[in-house]
This record gives structure tokens, C-alpha cells and sequence, in this order.
């Protein structure tokens, strides 16, 4: 059984379990599936919108296609979030990506 299938198969046991979604959608992003693993973290965002990580995730994705205006906007969702969440590691690299980004 694949790390993918595993984890499948534990969300059928927990299906609101974030950190499980999470966990796939990094499947689709290792396994190239950029469209897969977007639509995987904008999932955990909509179910969990606390989820800290699948903003960074997902932004980091919309600036691989070139789509910075939403890039910026999860970015800067993001940052709010980890601000609420008191992660501020996770808000330091967001701000960076999002400084850097053009325009």
C-alpha cells in the first residue's frame, strides 16, 4: 500500500482530519500533480481555515504557474492566519514569498 493509499484510507476513519488532507495533497504535489495538490490544500483551507501550512503550500503552487495575484491573496490570508495562530516562523517566510513577489 502507497504512503498515498495509507493516508486515504485513515481519512475514511477521520474525514475531517486536516492534517490527513494536508498529507495528500503533498502526495499529488511530490507526485507532480500541481492541479491535484492546489485543489487538495484549497480543500483544507475551506474546511480548516486555520490550517496554517496549506496557505504557504498553495501560494507557492499559484506562483509556479504565474498567478501572483492569488499567490498574494493566500499569502496574505496566511499571514493573518499565523498571526492568529501565534506561528510566527511560519509567518516570517510568508511575508518574505510575498515581498518578493512582482508588482
Amino acid at each position: 500500500m502507497t504512503r498515498r493509499e495509507k493516508l486515504e484510507a485513515m481519512l475514511l476513519e477521520s474525514p475531517d482530519d486536516s492534517f490527513l488532507r494536508y498529507g495528500i495533497a503533498m502526495e499529488d504535489r511530490s507526485a507532480g500533480n500541481g492541479a491535484a495538490a492546489l485543489a487538495g490544500f484549497l480543500d483544507v483551507l475551506s474546511r480548516d481555515p486555520a490550517y496554517v501550512p496549506a496557505y504557504f503550500q498553495a501560494a507557492q503552487l499559484e506562483i509556479d504557474e504565474g498567478r501572483t495575484v492569488e499567490a498574494r491573496d493566500l499569502l496574505e490570508q496566511g499571514i493573518a492566519a499565523a498571526r492568529k495562530a501565534g506561528d510566527s516562523h511560519a509567518m516570517g517566510e510568508m511575508q518574505n514569498v510575498l515581498q518578493a513577489l512582482p508588482g
